[in-house]
């Protein structure tokens, strides 16, 4: 670091910041142009072109109160990273939006870039370009790019019959931020996956490669997110509370808490776990069926309506 750890983003300057962040960011052989020109020049081999873009409030998404700089990156990259993955794809270039007020540490800049970088080499993705500009609080917009080698798997293919599964960790986010909210830090393994997701980065390719009918990031609850599917195939998914892994430290915390544990792995986002339906006999390992696809429409809990919260809403 060329500047003192004191130094704000005022001090340092929008080009200065650009030149201490470049080199954090490794280019991988997509990368024609990377960082430095008015955008990048990529090339894919074969498959198919997949993106998303998300954004990052200071307030809304997360408070730096909770979340050190490093976390917000590796948050950041995961939920795009995800997305990409949700498709049965692999992310390969991200380009960064970051909007700051001018008093803020160019320290958290640089920690915040550290993370996503990290958060990126898990996959082999490369930040190939961005823009910084002056704002009221961090606002932080990720557009990710990524290829499907084989058809990309959408939200809309589920059929009656089918099995519903989840790959990788779910609920652990939602008990972490339940911890927070009430001043605490433990358990610290659920503070952490809130801090840090885990996405399960391989289980999206190996759904599409299993033959995976629909597909989605549960990044705004369990039951929200199933509902998604539900409606762009136009059934009715089903799924059952005796299936789902309720870890230890949820049940601490829901005791803590007074609620229900299940409904944190119902309702809780973050973790971005996947969600798939899959021809019966075709679910893969890494997958946990917990549920099933019928003719129909809408989302029940073992064969009921739930009445509880189903997720994350943004307006």
């Amino acid at each position: 670091m060329s500047f003192p750890p004191e130094a704000t983003l005022a001090d340092v300057g929008e080009f200065g910041l650009i030149a201490e962040l470049t080199p954090l960011f490794s280019q991988g052989e997509q990368v024609l142009v990377g960082p430095g020109d008015d955008a990048a020049v990529l090339r894919i081999r074969q498959g198919h072109v997949v993106v998303s873009t998300d954004l990052l409030i200071e307030g809304r998404h997360f408070r730096t109160d909770w979340v050190e700089a490093t976390d917000v990156g590796h948050r950041a990259a995961a939920q795009n990273l995800s997305d990409i993955n949700a498709m049965g794809g692999r992310a390969h270039s991200l380009t960064i939006g970051l909007g700051a007020p001018s008093d803020l540490p160019a320290r958290w800049a640089l920690d915040f870039a550290a993370g996503f970088a990290a958060e990126c080499d898990l996959v082999g993705a490369s930040v190939v370009g961005g823009d910084l500009t002056r704002c009221d609080q961090v606002v932080i917009a990720v557009t990710v790019i990524g290829a499907c080698i084989q058809a990309p798997v959408l939200r809309s293919g589920a059929r009656p019959g089918d099995l519903l599964a989840l790959a990788g960790r779910q609920g652990w986010s939602a008990g972490g931020l339940a911890v927070l909210r009430r001043g605490f830090s433990s358990p610290r393994v659920l503070v952490e996956a809130y801090r840090r997701p885990e996405p399960p980065y391989d289980a999206g390719p190996t759904a599409a490669d299993a033959g995976a009918t629909s597909m989605i990031d549960v990044s705004d609850g369990l039951l929200a997110d199933a509902g998604h599917l539900a409606t762009d195939s136009g059934v009715a998914i089903d799924i059952r509370t005796d299936a789902l892994d309720l870890p230890e430290p949820l049940h601490a915390v829901a005791a803590a808490t007074g609620v229900d544990p299940v409904s944190f792995v119902l309702a809780g986002g973050e973790d971005h776990s996947l969600l798939a339906t899959f021809p019966e006999g075709a679910v893969p390992n890494g997958w946990t069926v917990i549920g099933s696809v019928a003719a129909g429409d809408g989302v029940t809990v073992d064969g009921a309506a739930y009445d509880g919260e189903t997720g994350w809403t943004h307006f």
